[in-house]
């Protein structure tokens, strides 16, 4: 007989499971900036940063073909909703709450279909700066709206300390500014995954080659070394009158400006 225990069981498997997969995901972080909105992270080989419709970018972490459908299928009903309804009525908002967050959590429930292995950030240019927003997506279904700032890592305990690094950041930064803090918050994110212990009996300092160093220093060593395998990437939301797209990549030349500033200031 299948009980309610069986059920329960069942779920923190899946969820062990899951949570093992997206650990070391490459963190992703949301800010705003004086014109608009950014998403920056750290790739291996595939693009990560999604222009989903005028006004809303993603990004994500976890199974690449998992983040494949969730783009796919926000991409789909935005239009759809814009075709039917109006451009005006397409908001991120829609999109996770009436699509993709039920899909998610049917099948994290349903013990015969494969759960999604991701964690998602939405990230919507407003029609004015004050509605500008972040939503967060989880495996599970579960989504949670920001305002200001928002991240998505392999565990909570990173993306608290993301969070810690970004603090209480002024209103509207610079494009330089937002991209250094958000370099520097991306750093604290991924470097949380070498201070897990390689077994029970190993203490992080014991294998933490950055431990004997200032914080800021050992960002700009661990950001160098990442980007020697890794390619940043930033996707922007821009607000300026007139502009047909509002979303863009920021070029090679731009990236490598924003790093050697961000190595400049640690």
């Amino acid at each position: 007989m299948y009980t309610p225990f069986d059920f329960n069981e069942a779920l923190s498997h899946r969820k062990e499971y899951i949570d093992d997969r997206l650990r070391e995901g490459s963190p992703v972080v949301g800010l705003l900036w004086e014109n608009g909105l950014l998403l920056l992270t750290v790739r291996r080989t595939q693009r990560k940063v999604y222009e989903i419709y005028d006004r809303q970018m993603f990004s994500g972490i976890g199974n690449q073909s998992d983040i494949e459908n969730i783009r796919l299928s926000a991409i789909q009903m935005a239009h759809q909703e814009g075709f039917e309804r109006s451009p005006d009525d397409v908001s991120s908002q829609r999109l996770v709450g009436f699509a993709l967050s039920p899909a998610l959590k049917k099948a994290y429930g349903d013990q015969l279909t494969v759960p999604f292995v991701v964690r998602a950030l939405f990230a919507e240019l407003g029609r004015v700066p004050a509605s500008d927003t972040f939503i967060t997506l989880n495996y599970d279904g579960e989504y949670e709206q920001h305002f200001d700032k928002a991240v998505v890592a392999g565990t909570a305990a990173a993306e608290d300390k993301m969070l810690e690094r970004l603090g209480d950041l002024p209103n509207r930064l610079s494009l330089t500014d937002a991209l250094s803090s958000a370099l520097a918050a991306w750093c604290v994110g991924a470097r949380q995954v070498m201070k897990r212990a390689k077994d029970a009996h190993t203490e992080d300092d014991d294998y933490n080659p950055l431990r004997d160093i200032d914080e800021a220093d050992a960002d700009a060593v661990f950001l160098k070394d990442e980007l020697k395998t890794g390619q940043l990437e930033v996707g922007i939301l821009e607000r300026r009158p007139n502009l047909v797209n509002s979303f863009r990549l920021l070029s090679k030349e731009e990236l490598e400006r924003a790093v050697q500033i961000a190595i400049g200031n640690s």
